[in-house]
């Protein structure tokens, strides 16, 4: 059987119209979306499908659909195969995907931790305080150099370790830019300002990492079914208590993208299926470990190019 993992990408992957082919073919699909309405009171398909994109866009709202999109997808593969990944993982709040389709926190809680994930992290922040920029080309320690130069008192961080030479960093507004203006300096071969209004993974966030941690609380967690790699310390946890210290503190510190692949890598597997729409993380791996082969899933042919590598072997 092909060792492989199952991922799901975190916020940015949204689309409307996203999953609608899947969901043509396997109510599963509608039927997941349907259960997190019930627990949000808006029509959580509707909103994929239609639109408007701004409202989609919305941090809250963004949140629970990548996970109704992560789950759906898990639900189709597995009522199409009875192979299991060895491990799981998520970017950034793809995580939450990755604990809720490894049972450890049952759907209907992750879709109110999802949206109150949204709302805290939009609310620890003034409005057009924050800002994300997106840094290629440029040594991971160049870069954390640079966020150190440009801070002046204000916070900056590197945040995202997405791939060799693909770094995201956040902070205030004119930190950011200033760590933008040394990572060129340095020789980044591009570096830009990203349309992303919560300048997430950094210390800014540390005010919803608090009321996160309340929720958390709140709820139970289990040991996850298939181990789920997270963000935070490229570990794998069993017990409640350490879980939900890992999604508290991964609000405010860097997701090590390029370490868990690398992981798994060494873990021995072989293969990646990103779940959820788009395609970015398999994109990731390809400049992560070229070895890897990698496939997303996200419409009828992508899904059956999937289940053909697994029965493969």
């Amino acid at each position: 059987m092909t060792k492989y993992a199952f991922v799901f990408p975190g916020q940015g992957s949204q689309a409307v119209g996203m999953l609608a082919e899947l969901a043509n073919t396997y109510p599963i699909v509608k039927q997941t979306f349907a259960e997190a309405s019930e627990q949000l009171g808006y029509d959580l398909w509707q909103l994929t499908q239609a639109g408007p994109e701004e409202s989609l866009n919305q941090t809250d709202k963004t949140q629970p659909a990548m996970l109704a999109a992560g789950v759906s997808v898990w639900r189709v593969w597995s009522s199409q195969t009875q192979s299991k990944p060895i491990y799981m993982a998520g970017h950034s709040f793809g995580e939450y995907s990755a604990l809720t389709c490894a049972e450890a926190i049952s759907y209907p809680d992750a879709v109110l931790l999802a949206q109150a994930r949204g709302r805290f992290m939009r609310d620890a922040v003034a409005p057009n305080s924050g800002a994300v920029a997106a840094v290629l080309g440029l040594d991971d320690e160049a870069l954390i150099e640079a966020c150190k130069q440009a801070a002046q008192g204000q916070i900056v961080a590197a945040v995202n370790f997405n791939a060799p030479g693909q770094v995201v960093v956040a902070g205030e507004k004119a930190a950011v830019e200033r760590a933008i203006a040394l990572a060129k300096t340095a020789g980044a071969k591009k570096a830009i300002l990203l349309p992303v209004s919560v300048p997430v993974h950094c210390d800014l966030m540390r005010p919803a990492a608090e009321k996160m941690a309340e929720q958390l609380a709140q709820v139970t967690i289990s040991p996850p079914t298939i181990p789920v790699i997270h963000n935070v310390d490229v570990a794998t946890h069993a017990d409640a208590i350490n879980i939900r210290q890992a999604l508290v503190s991964q609000i405010y510190s860097p997701v090590r993208w390029t370490e868990t692949v690398q992981y798994m890598v060494e873990q021995g597997v072989t293969t990646l299926f990103e779940g959820g729409p788009g395609k970015v993380l398999a994109g990731l791996t390809k400049r992560i470990a070229k070895d890897l082969q990698s496939l997303p899933i996200y419409d009828l042919n992508s899904l059956e190019q999937a289940l053909q590598r697994v029965e493969q072997e």
